[in-house]
């Protein structure tokens, strides 16, 4: 088997329209598709960043909270690519995103840093190299 490339990240979100502004407004993701899923009474938006399809975000009625601390198995967090992570937590925080402090990788020497969805889902700005 030969993978080529991840094809999309899927998030759970407790409030689909706030996510989903965040998503769009906040990180400059555009929405592709959204079809409400009556069955499941469950929204899905397939998102995408600078063109490329990257997120599927869904809702689904009571989904249980996510375990982050102290850090849970599964999936840790996604994480961003950016020029400069210090501009880019400036940005974050004037619009109100909860952020944790700037930090260098210590085995790349780069610049990363850790914010929050609205449902507090670890995401990562990483420093371009």
């Amino acid at each position: 088997m030969k993978l080529n490339r991840v094809h999309h990240i899927a998030v759970i979100a407790t409030d689909y329209e706030r996510s989903k502004a965040f998503y769009l407004d906040v990180l400059g993701c555009t929405l592709l598709t959204e079809v409400y899923r009556a069955e499941r009474d469950s929204w899905m938006g397939d998102l995408a960043l600078n063109g490329e399809y990257l997120i599927e975000l869904f809702s689904f009625p009571n989904p249980p909270a996510r375990p982050s601390g102290p850090e849970a198995t599964g999936l840790r967090h996604l994480a961003f690519e950016v020029d400069s992570v210090p501009d880019a937590r400036t940005e974050l925080v004037a619009k109100g995103v909860r952020c944790e402090e700037l930090r260098v990788d210590p085995h790349t020497g780069r610049d990363m840093l850790f914010f929050f969805d609205p449902d507090g889902q670890p995401l990562e700005l990483y420093a371009a190299a």
